[in-house]
């Protein structure tokens, strides 16, 4: 065989074993590539962050092993205030919700995160399957509606969709300059404190109070750093005065999911209901 048949014969083997290189890397980054066929062989393509609300154990399981193997990251949650909570720490890039949940309803916790400027797309998958729901869900803020029963080809379709056409939701996260900590918000260029997007009525040192301990959220403040903040150069006011304070607010913090957790020694601090039982 002459020098230009073997020449032809190395080339082609070359190309053989690049196809063969390539095919292998396409099935180990992407086992289970989208309805288009695409599958991507490249670590630094970031998979699509889903958060999936929802209060049935086995539908919650089905759905995270189904979007996982799509190529999707799925965190999870089962209750209405984790949701607003695991949705403003996580920013994903879109919320899949159920509206039967327990404390928060989905409702809640999507009217919440509207009021708190959140843009992430949200796809409502429940039960509830009339007209009548799908439209309180859209007028609520979701972006889709999906009844169960449903197909998961459909679901992770009707996803895609919905985060090409939604820029990422860090970047409008960014934008804002206000305060979230739970169900509440506040307005830093009003110093309006909202909860599910109503204002809440605070008396001026009750005000004072809370916006102390929101610029904190989760961490303790001395009874005495309180007292200076609340009672400005007003020496003649009692120091225990700001225990008076205390217990008004926290009479309007009931029912927010948040609530103001006195700790010995320490002082005051903002947390989420859920998690006071461990203090």
């Amino acid at each position: 065989m002459g020098c230009a048949s073997r020449g032809l014969d190395c080339l082609t083997r070359m190309m053989r074993d690049s196809a063969v290189n390539w095919l292998s890397c396409q099935h180990r980054e992407n086992p289970h590539p989208g309805a288009d066929g695409s599958a991507l062989c490249s670590a630094n393509v970031r998979a699509m962050h889903i958060l999936l609300v929802e209060d049935d154990t086995a539908m919650r399981a089905s759905l995270e092993r189904a979007l996982t193997r799509r190529g999707m990251q799925v965190s999870m949650c089962a209750d209405g205030l984790q949701a607003v909570l695991q949705w403003q720490s996580l920013q994903p890039d879109a919320v899949v919700l159920d509206l039967s949940l327990p404390g928060l309803d989905g409702l809640q916790v999507l009217e919440s995160m509207r009021a708190q400027r959140s843009i992430t797309p949200v796809l409502i998958l429940t039960a509830r399957g009339t007209v009548g729901d799908r439209v309180l869900g859209l007028n609520a803020g979701a972006d889709d509606y999906l009844a169960k029963p449903f197909d998961l080809d459909e679901l992770e379709a009707r996803l895609r969709a919905l985060v090409r056409r939604s820029p990422h939701p860090a970047t409008a996260a960014a934008s804002t300059q206000d305060t979230v900590f739970g169900t509440l918000r506040l307005d830093r260029s009003s110093g309006a404190v909202y909860h599910l997007g109503e204002a809440m009525d605070f008396t001026p040192r009750e005000r004072a109070l809370m916006l102390a301990l929101l610029a904190r959220p989760g961490q303790a403040l001395a009874k005495e750093r309180l007292y200076e903040l609340v009672f400005p150069g007003e020496v003649e006011v009692k120091y225990e005065a700001i225990e008076v304070v205390v217990y008004r607010l926290r009479k309007k913090l009931a029912g927010t999911g948040i609530d103001l957790v006195t700790l010995r020694g320490l002082g005051y601090l903002l947390k989420p209901t859920s998690a006071t039982t461990t203090l």
